[in-house]
């Protein structure tokens, strides 16, 4: 029912695309991340949580909003999203043809994260998974413990007289990060990238703590503050505003020692909108599902785990989506067990 061509996932029968990364007719868009929602395609469809952001991002574009298991048919396809756990609105698209169900889950994780709706496991033939962190090596910290941490570094340095700088995605992991501060240790300020996404999230409900546009940010009354900004504004002339600061970065790619000191950071999180080893292989081995599909990431080993640990027919696809892209890492370059930092942990 599906194929990877040169324009992106293909439903040949209803004549529609899947996160599409050349511009065709119709497309079925998973979530707002750039690499998998891109400008040029005629129509579009997606979780209606999705529509603002796609407006923000592509500008004035067709697109329809649906629920969450929403059925609709194209020319005898049973189509319908289902929670993908990764962002707010991202979603996975199960297709049902002739008695087969597919599943496309873009980019998903089963941790729960306190604003997207969490993960739903769709019983299935054949199932399309990233693996952005597809190595054994990558097993993330609980959310309450990286929620703590991040309050307690920012109380510390308010104490020391600095305010604290937090990387994270416009998308997604902003939101996140927001979610669980507390406003009690001081304001909370937003780069002008991050605030633009919470204007047009406002609709879904997240009930965040406020947030102060980075603009209104004063040496005099704000002091001991905290800024959440995306990777972009790292090493920038924007950040002097904020002296003296400290600086972290929530990734998953923090998980590897060095990774926090390439990019010039005091602190690592390691928080991630993607699924850890752990959940990847739960996922995976939860829908049932033969044939496995590998996308990006780690896709040639993990892959290969598939086929030998779990015995499934598991191959890996050519695609243009990236994953977690704060660290420049190669993702077929297997890191060695000694780089994990266990300060992250």
């Amino acid at each position: 029912m599906l194929k990877f061509d040169r324009y992106g996932i293909y439903c040949e029968p209803a004549r529609i695309y899947i996160d599409p990364w050349k511009p065709v007719e119709r497309a079925i868009i998973t979530h707002a991340h750039s690499d998998h929602a891109r400008w040029g395609n005629k129509h579009y469809l997606a979780h209606h949580f999705t529509v603002p952001i796609l407006k923000l991002r592509l500008g004035d574009i067709a697109v329809q909003g649906v629920e969450y298991g929403e059925t609709f048919t194209i020319n005898g396809v049973q189509i319908s999203l289902h929670p993908a756990g990764h962002i707010p609105g991202s979603a996975q698209v199960r297709l049902e043809y002739q008695g087969k169900v597919w599943v496309v889950s873009g980019d998903y994780k089963l941790q729960h994260d306190g604003i997207s709706t969490p993960f739903e496991t769709i019983k299935c033939n054949h199932f399309v998974t990233e693996s952005t962190f597809g190595l054994p090596i990558y097993k993330f910290p609980e959310s309450e413990y990286l929620e703590d941490a991040i309050n307690t570094w920012w109380q510390n340095n308010r104490a020391q007289g600095n305010n604290s700088v937090i990387i994270g995605y416009a998308l997604g992991k902003a939101q996140r990060i927001i979610k669980h501060l507390d406003p009690s240790n001081g304001a909370i300020f937003t780069h002008g990238a991050v605030g633009s996404i919470l204007n047009a999230m406002k609709g879904i409900n997240l009930q965040l703590p406020e947030t102060l546009y980075a603009s209104a940010f004063t040496k005099k009354d704000d002091q001991g503050s905290i800024i959440v900004a995306p990777p972009s504004a790292i090493g920038t002339p924007w950040l002097k505003r904020f002296l003296p600061f400290s600086l972290g970065i929530c990734s998953g790619w923090m998980q590897l020692r060095g990774a926090r000191r390439r990019r010039g950071a005091d602190r690592g999180f390691a928080l991630s909108d993607h699924a850890d080893w752990n959940q990847l292989n739960t996922a995976i081995t939860n829908t049932g599902a033969e044939n496995i599909y590998v996308t990006h990431g780690y896709k040639s080993s993990y892959a290969r785990w598939l086929r030998e640990n779990h015995k499934l027919n598991a191959v890996e696809v050519d695609t243009l989506y990236e994953g977690e892209n704060i660290e420049e890492n190669k993702p077929e370059e297997i890191p060695q067990s000694t780089d994990i930092d266990e300060s992250v942990l």
